[in-house]
């Protein structure tokens, strides 16, 4: 039975890890293996584009809560839910008796001061009061239509007012209703331009501010909506949060997008997706590397035809090329065809292909 298992199991080694019995091993009996023809090419230099998707929230430029300023029954209700109104437009109109009474009361006290300031100017003339009575007689008048003024404010205050030019949103009250001072009655949402909020991690952040107004010129923003159709207008970054968050390590960017159709709300959701310009990036195609323990390698083979394992850094992934941030340079030869037929140390021949060529076979090759 030992014997058996000394037999079977290095067949079964064999079977499942071929390539620790190939060519690749320095044992004597393979020394004369038959060397493998592969494809190499060189990392090139192009400018890319770089898309990255978002999920965001739209907000109104302008969203308020529009409020009764002094309690009472609504009298009349001038808007439907949904309505554009415009600024100044009336909204609602409390029930004015008690303020329209306390008004022409105010009117009445003024009119009566302003009578006796005329009685005593005349008296003054014939010398019968002095200028200092006529001065107090002015004072009175002075404060009765500051009073009249004030009892004019608040009767207007009865009056619901759009402070911009807006759509007005659902109504919290009817008709007839009791309500009270700074009560909600709707809100009011200016959506000429939108604001849409969206979270950035901060190594994004920080090659945001890196890149500054040039970074801004080499981007394209979109907004994508729930449909999967994209918003026609265009939109740019109109703000940047004070403050990280701790917990997720993001900070929130605002993008302004123009509505001048209205096709966008108070409240919808969305994805933003940024479309930015690498220049003089340098590439290659996935196919050229491979990984090990979720770090990326590709086989440099050198000038005397050696292939040697090299770890590479990605900065970007896109469909079948990677945006080379360390670990190459323009004059690297690396294994493009027939990565997996090479064994670090090994000397390879091979046939070179221009990296023009080799990038203009792929799906997403660069601009």
């Amino acid at each position: 039975m030992k014997i058996l298992r000394q037999r079977i199991v290095p067949m079964v080694i064999a079977a499942l890890f071929p390539c620790a019995f190939s060519a690749c091993q320095p044992h004597a009996e393979h020394a004369e293996a038959p060397q493998h023809k592969i494809t190499v090419t060189n990392p090139s230099v192009r400018d890319v584009d770089i898309t990255t998707d978002y999920v965001c929230q739209i907000h109104s430029r302008q969203h308020i809560k529009v409020c009764a300023m002094d309690g009472g029954y609504i009298k009349e209700i001038h808007i439907n839910e949904g309505q554009a109104v415009k600024k100044g437009d009336v909204l609602f109109r409390i029930l004015p008796v008690l303020y329209e009474a306390k008004l022409e009361v105010e009117l009445a006290e003024a009119k009566l001061a302003e009578l006796e300031l005329h009685n005593a100017e005349r008296l003054m003339q014939d010398k019968v009061v002095s200028p200092n009575e006529v001065a107090l007689f002015q004072a009175k008048l002075a404060k009765a239509r500051a009073k009249a003024k004030l009892a004019d404010a608040e009767l207007s205050f009865t009056n619901v007012v759009a402070p911009f030019d807006g759509i007005v949103d659902r109504l919290h009250e009817q008709l007839g209703s009791l309500v009270k001072e700074g009560e909600v009655l709707t809100t009011l949402s200016d959506n000429s331009v939108m604001w849409v909020y969206f979270n950035v991690p901060e190594a994004r952040y920080l090659e945001y501010m890196a890149n500054g107004q040039h970074g801004a010129e080499n981007q394209r923003i979109e907004l994508i909506l729930a449909n999967g159709s994209q918003f026609p207008e265009p939109g740019q970054i109109g703000a940047v949060a004070a403050n990280f968050n701790n917990e997720t390590g993001n900070i929130a960017f605002r993008a302004d997008f123009p509505n001048p159709h209205g096709l966008l709300r108070h409240g919808q959701t969305g994805t933003i997706r940024i479309h930015r310009t690498l220049k003089d990036a340098i590439v290659i195609p996935q196919q050229a590397t491979f990984e090990i323990l979720n770090k990326h390698f590709v086989f440099v083979v050198g000038d005397d035809g050696v292939a040697h394992q090299r770890e590479v850094v990605i900065e970007h992934q896109l469909d079948d090329i990677f945006v080379i941030k360390s670990g190459l340079q323009l004059t690297d030869k690396i294994v493009l065809d027939g990565v997996r037929q090479v064994r670090d140390g090994e000397r390879c021949e091979y046939d070179v292909v221009p990296a023009q060529d080799a990038l203009s076979k792929l799906k997403h090759h660069a601009e």
